[in-house]
Formats: C-alpha cells, structure tokens, sequence
C-alpha cells in the first residue's frame, strides 16, 4: 500500500501553518545576490526584499532553482520516514528547472517512487495544486489517480500578473530593453499570463485600471462557464497590499459562492515582476 508524500518549491508561498496542517514539505529557490546566495523565505524573508527591491543602488538579483542535493536530502528523509510514493509539484518548467531536479534526484534515491507534475503556473495558483494533492490523500486515492486529477484541475485554473514596472521584467530578460522603455513612455502594463509552460504578454493594455478591468472581464467570463462551482480565487501582490485589497473586494462584492484570499508573491517570481505586480488567479478545488 501507498504512503504518499507532498513536496512543493517555496515559489507556491503557503503558509508554514497551513503546511504543517496539510504535511506538505518544502524546497527552497535561491536569490542570488553580489554573488551570494540566499534560500528565498527562509534567508530572504518577503518584507526584507521588498525594502531590498525599493533601493535602486542595490544590485539586480539574480534567481536559481533548488539545488539538487536539497531535492535528494528533502527524498531521503521522506523515505526514511516510511513514504513509499511523492507527489512533487513545481513551479512552470518553462521558467524554472525545478521540475527536471525532481527528475533527477528522485532517481538518486532508490526505493521511493518520485511523480513530478509540472503545475505550469507559479505563486499561490501552483499551491493550490498541493491542496487538492493533500485532500485527495486523506480521500484515500493512490498517486496516479492524484496526478491523475491534478491534470484535470488543470483545465479550471487561470492566472494573470500584471508589472508594475516594466524594468524588471527587461532586466530579468522577460522583456526587450526597446519594448521595456516604450511601455513606460506609453504607459503600457502588459497582461501577462502562462502560455505552453512559460510566461508571456497576454495582452498590452494601457493604464492599471484598464488592465484591472480586462481582468474582471476574464474572471466573469470563467465565472459564468462555471457557475453553481464554488471557485477559490487569489490575488497576489508585490508590497501593493492596497491594490490587492481592492481587487478582493469587487470580487467579493459581485460574486457569489467564491472564497477570495489575498497572497504576496514569493521574492523570487517578484524578482521578475517587480514592486507593484499583481496577479489574479482562480481555480476550482472542490
């Protein structure tokens, strides 16, 4: 019989709370600053690197994936602890490498069967991904019928970020430096959302309200396909609690049957947003 673990990177960003609650372990991306490197979280705290991102002297930091030997020790003591199977969730393969490091170290560690699952998606909307791995867990249901579903909650979760600041995402190579200082003379705020696994402009859109609105339209109409669900929504931010505070509201205010919770975004995917990006995700998790 089965004894199923979860793991996730910390770009999911739940809390260490909900975490012990639903056992979910944790692998940490790294912040690479003036050739140092920093466990996002854990060294990095979120309100320690907003206040490192608003001083424009500091260094640009540059982000890795959880280093292999991490993933191997985290496999090895899940299996010392009587887990014979691991749902490893990751963030999107097509921005980060996490997903083939459980590949890999889940073939260091014999006896303990490894399924990595490519969330495609990042921040809160990839956590939910380790929710639902969890419920169906205490359901009883073996790991292929957990991928299994998982797969198929796929095909009812969005999500959509919106920068702030076009210079991150310029600096972080999201964005050509021509296009980065077009958008700002024009005030552009690109829509952004995952397509086939990596992130890209969705839609350019001029002025945060706009792209706001072109968000609510993108919520109501998934909202509509989807009414009588009970749909869990997030909104992210990148120290832009207000904005977000905001956004929560009118949802709140102009739907039913919805839970809306509001989630910073991990210091390594802001690293690429920047201060000010908000995100908007939904799913269904029932």
């Amino acid at each position: 019989m089965e004894k199923i673990a979860i793991i996730m990177d910390s770009t999911a960003y739940l809390s260490e709370d909900l975490k012990k609650e639903l056992d979910i372990r944790t692998v940490y991306l790294n912040l690479i600053i003036d050739n140092n490197s920093y466990k996002e979280v854990i060294d990095m705290p979120l309100d320690k690197y907003h206040e490192y991102l608003r001083d424009p002297n500091n260094a640009f930091p540059t982000t890795s994936q959880p280093a292999i030997g991490e993933v191997v020790s985290c496999l090895e003591k899940l299996k010392e602890e009587g887990y014979t199977d691991v749902i490893a969730i990751a963030l999107s393969s097509g921005i980060s490498g996490t997903f083939t490091s459980y590949s890999v170290a889940g073939l260091m560690v014999d006896g303990l069967n490894v399924h990595p699952f490519d969330s495609e998606v990042s921040c809160r909307p990839e956590g939910y991904y380790a929710i639902k791995a969890a419920k169906l867990i205490k359901e009883g249901k073996t790991s292929s019928e957990i991928i299994s579903a998982l797969n198929e909650m796929k095909k009812v979760s969005d999500a959509y970020f919106m920068a702030d600041d076009l210079s991150h995402l310029q600096r972080s190579g999201r964005l050509s430096g021509a296009q980065a200082v077009v958008g700002s003379l024009l005030q552009v705020k690109p829509l952004l959302h995952f397509d086939d696994k990596v992130i890209v402009p969705f839609q350019k859109i001029r002025t945060y309200k706009k792209v706001v609105s072109r968000m609510y339209e993108l919520f109501d109409e998934y909202y509509r396909q989807h009414e009588g669900k009970h749909i869990t929504v997030c909104v992210l931010h990148v120290d832009a609690l207000d904005k977000a505070e905001e956004i929560k509201k009118y949802v709140e205010d102009n739907y039913s049957n919805v839970t809306v919770e509001i989630d910073g975004i991990s210091p390594v995917i802001s690293t690429h947003l920047g201060l000010g990006a908000v995100g908007f995700g939904w799913t269904i998790l029932d």
